[in-house]
């Protein structure tokens, strides 16, 4: 149910808002939620967020070692969860596309997970990453349909099945690598 729905938590039925680059710099859960402006993508918000993360993540990998990694990646989910549900909440949808942050939380915890990983298995993981995202197969879909809903489990909602689809991109890595060591030996 969407904050603008019969019934929403707020008891208010706002019009959708159209984000600009206004609606990202209103209120700081705005700018953390559409990923720092890559949400406001026309096309493929999603795709374009997830690159984001990839770029912030070579960037910031210089400086982060694995328990750093750790840190932020357990502080991004908290931050994430509010700045997701407020600018939900602002903008009057449940999930809105230009919400990315699930897609650059959940796409650090892979390259997190499966580094020092090389260029090829990054870009492997961001494929599989998206087709598990945007196609939400099997329990990314049931993931998707089960936890939405307005006031605070909105942001949960909207980070589970994306975490849900970083957990298939591993599981997918884990046994194409078990795969090609077998046929390897």
């Amino acid at each position: 149910m969407s904050a603008h729905e019969p019934g929403s938590p707020s008891g208010t039925n706002p019009a959708p808002r159209r984000v600009s680059v206004r609606f990202l710099f209103e209120h700081p859960a705005h700018f953390i939620a559409l990923g720092a402006g890559s949400g406001l993508s026309p096309k493929a918000p999603g795709t374009v967020g997830t690159l984001w993360a990839w770029v912030a993540y070579l960037v910031l990998d210089m400086g982060l070692g694995p328990v750093g990694w750790g840190g932020l990646i357990g502080a991004s989910l908290l931050i994430g969860w509010w700045a997701c549900t407020v600018t939900a909440e602002h903008a009057g949808i449940a999930d809105p596309g230009f919400i990315v942050w699930d897609e650059v939380v959940a796409f650090w915890l892979i390259l997190w997970v499966i580094a020092p990983a090389d260029g090829l298995m990054q870009l492997l993981a961001f494929a599989l990453f998206r087709y598990f995202d945007a196609a939400k197969p099997g329990p990314v879909g049931w993931a998707d349909r089960h936890f939405k809903g307005g006031g605070w489990r909105g942001g949960f909602g909207i980070l589970v099945d994306d975490l849900v689809a970083a957990a298939c991109t591993l599981l997918t890595l884990a046994v194409l690598e078990s795969a090609q060591r077998w046929w390897a030996a």
